[in-house]
């Protein structure tokens, strides 16, 4: 999958190019409007990340200009202007969906996967096994050998990153930058809790293990064999 960014802060704009190929997409991005018009005019995209307040050329501009030749690439603001009337003003121009910053990565990455998925007329992935753990990602629910999970919202974004990267030892500045939008800091033991506690709901009350400590390096989630 193929996404355009159009982001003309440095930071933010650099963030979300590394947090989405991390993610597994190829990542264009622009830095001012003109040149994000240009590309998502004259390249094929699955999905664009719009911002609204952009040099040159405005992301409500570039919207009106796509959907006027037709273009129905699925459209995503991602703005700090947060008031009702923008976001009316966004999703009636076109725009398929709206978030205001600050965001958390992890709930941007689920909104791009559903554009995506009902963007390509494909069945939606709505469920995730490994072994006997099961993730209901529309309800954001988690069980295990049948058995419901209550989880909070940060331990369903950890669990599902675990999930998805299975067999990766993720390391605590990824993970970090992905569920807590976060550089790591190593005098902090937030990962640590945070996994310490996951493990206490996922882990602790059967016998086989899922997420595992690599010393020196970071976490890694694993099927062990004997999960039926």
């Amino acid at each position: 999958m193929k996404l355009l960014v159009v982001e003309d802060e440095a930071k933010t704009g650099e963030y979300l190019r590394q947090g989405l190929t991390e993610a597994g997409f190829v990542v264009d991005l622009a830095d001012n409007g003109l040149d994000g018009q240009y590309r998502a005019l004259s390249e094929s995209y699955d999905l664009v990340v719009l911002d609204v307040m952009l040099p040159d050329v405005d992301g409500w501009r570039i919207l009106q200009t796509l959907r006027a030749v037709e273009n129905n690439v699925p459209v995503l603001f991602l703005t700090a202007r947060d008031s009702v009337a923008d976001r009316v003003k966004g999703l009636e121009l076109g725009a398929d969906d709206y978030l205001v910053k600050p965001f958390a990565f992890s709930e941007l990455l689920a909104r791009v996967r559903t554009l995506l998925r009902r963007g390509s007329g494909q069945i939606a992935t709505d469920r995730i096994q490994v072994g006997d753990l099961v993730l209901d990602l529309v309800r954001r629910r988690a069980t295990r050998a049948g058995r419901r999970i209550n989880l909070t919202s940060k331990e369903f974004a950890l669990l599902e990153l675990f999930v998805r990267r299975r067999g990766e030892v993720l390391p605590r500045s990824l993970i970090a930058s992905q569920v807590w939008d976060m550089n790591f800091d190593s005098d902090t033991n937030v990962i640590d809790v945070a996994i310490r506690r996951l493990r206490a709901k996922i882990d602790d009350a059967f016998d086989a293990k899922l997420i595992q400590t690599v010393r020196g390096m970071g976490y890694v989630f694993e099927e062990p064999e004997d999960i039926g």
